[in-house]
């Protein structure tokens, strides 16, 4: 009897093992079934694209698939092929990425190419790569745009800061009867997921490239000396969080990001590229990685200059009215503490005006007296001042009884610090205040700067932007 039991316990366990074995066997056998289907394309991710092309993106889903992509920091397994050029390995400053494809009406890619190049001076060609993605299937076309650039740009392709790079077709997802989001047409889903696609093969190619990586489209002109303007802006932004950093309030234009963040960007497009356009997936994508503003400069450094839209050859004559061609120039702006006896609007606060990013300062109605005050945090040397009040669509908020005034010999605790005596340099004109020199009018080293209203207003008051230009640092 005890053998009997025995042996049908050991039968008992031994199904029971079977069972749990079969179990495992057919979940090993989905999983290796996945892989051989998609694993030839792109690594996975092609999988991860076809589970978003049944769901709505919703917040929840949204979050938890972003999630995910913390473990998705490597590049996309892509053939790339060379039509011109090949990087050094050298890692640059700035990578500049274009994707272009053929358009009904109007080419600007070599003359966008041109502008990058000409408004660069020798020792900012030195640190900055170009990359030219030729997102068409059209082989012939490809063909033809390689010789013109090759011809146009040989120099450039030789000292490695021009490389032309293409993506067979056979890399890229369904691009056919897929969902019609906002009800757009079937030809204006295909062209916008396809164009999400481009600018992620464009964004892996460019992850390992240089520092810095700014997107471009194929038809704009830049601002002379850009990226010196660029880099003034990065170095002014260390110790603080960003993700995105714009150069432009137009689409896909002059968006600046850390390289380190390009794979994961990639990623994020494949995922979502039947969703919405591009630029409604950089808001999320910044938004994910917890900058919740938009932190964007003026002037812009980047212009779009193209008449008729790569889709379907469109009128598109959007500009950007923030663009400046010559005369940019990006303040310093020295820390400083900022604060103001005018009662203040809503959250438009004293931070706001003194700052290159597209916001500022609003007050209500000022009276005689009234002030907006700038301690610095050191003594300064100034060689130039510029302030702006109001607004295009708020003109007569702007100071119309002013003058702007610089002190020394600070006292007062931490909070409350003052200077002891001011120096008048001018009254504000139509609004704006602009003074040069200020250094060889102003025999001291500067501790604080003022904007006193000088006779009371029923206006309230916008001041758009305050601009500080430094000369050499006094020895102290």
């Amino acid at each position: 009897r005890h053998n009997s039991k025995y042996f049908d316990k050991m039968r008992c366990l031994r199904k029971r093992s079977a069972v749990s074995f079969l179990g495992i066997l057919v979940v090993c056998l989905l999983f290796m079934n996945l892989y051989i289907e998609d694993g030839y394309v792109l690594e996975g991710d092609k999988q991860l694209i076809r589970e978003t092309t049944t769901h709505q993106l919703n917040p929840e889903r949204y979050v938890h698939s972003f999630k995910d992509l913390s473990n998705f920091s490597g590049s996309i397994n892509i053939s790339y092929r060379y039509l011109a050029g090949t990087p050094l390995p050298r890692k640059r400053y700035l990578t500049i990425g274009l994707s272009s494809v053929k358009r009904k009406k109007g080419n600007y890619l070599l003359e966008t190419i041109k502008s990058i190049f000409e408004q660069s001076s020798y020792e900012e060609l030195k640190e900055i790569a170009v990359v030219v993605q030729l997102a068409d299937f059209d082989s012939v076309w490809c063909e033809g745009m390689v010789q013109d650039i090759s011809q146009k740009f040989a120099h450039h392709i030789i000292a490695g800061r021009l490389i032309v790079i293409h993506v067979p077709e056979d890399y890229y997802p369904v691009l056919d009867g897929l969902k019609r989001n906002y009800n757009d047409p079937e030809d204006r889903v295909k062209f916008r997921s396809k164009q999400n696609v481009d600018y992620a093969f464009l964004l892996n190619f460019c992850a390992n490239l240089s520092d810095y990586y700014v997107m471009l489209e194929d038809d704009v002109r830049c601002s002379k000396n850009f990226l010196t303007a660029v880099k003034k802006v990065v170095t002014s932004r260390e110790g603080s969080y960003w993700v995105t950093l714009e150069f432009s309030k137009l689409g896909y234009i002059g968006k600046l990001y850390h390289s380190h963040d390009l794979p994961r960007l990639a990623h994020f497009l494949l995922m979502f590229y039947q969703e919405m356009p591009c630029d409604w997936l950089l808001i999320h994508f910044r938004g994910l990685l917890a900058q919740k503003e938009v932190i964007r400069f003026k002037p812009s450094l980047f212009q779009h200059m193209g008449y008729y839209s790569s889709y379907k050859g469109a009128e598109n004559k959007l500009k950007d009215d923030d663009f400046e061609e010559e005369s940019f120039d990006i303040p310093d702006n020295p820390p400083a503490n900022l604060h103001t006896n005018m009662n203040v609007f809503e959250n438009y606060e004293a931070s706001k005006a003194y700052s290159s990013i597209d916001e500022y300062f609003w007050g209500k109605a000022p009276s005689t007296g009234d002030f907006y005050g700038i301690v610095f945090e050191k003594p300064i040397k100034i060689s130039k001042i510029k302030v702006v009040t109001g607004t295009e669509d708020r003109q007569n908020d702007i100071l119309h009884h002013g003058a702007l005034e610089v002190g020394e010999k600070i006292v007062g605790s931490k909070k409350g610090r003052q200077c002891t005596t001011y120096l008048r340099l001018g009254e504000f004109k139509n609004g704006n205040f602009e003074i040069t020199d200020v250094e060889h009018k102003v025999l001291f080293d500067i501790n604080c700067m003022r904007i006193l209203v000088t006779k009371s207003q029923k206006e309230w008051l916008i001041i758009r932007s305050i601009s500080v230009w430094t000369s050499q640092t006094p020895n102290q």
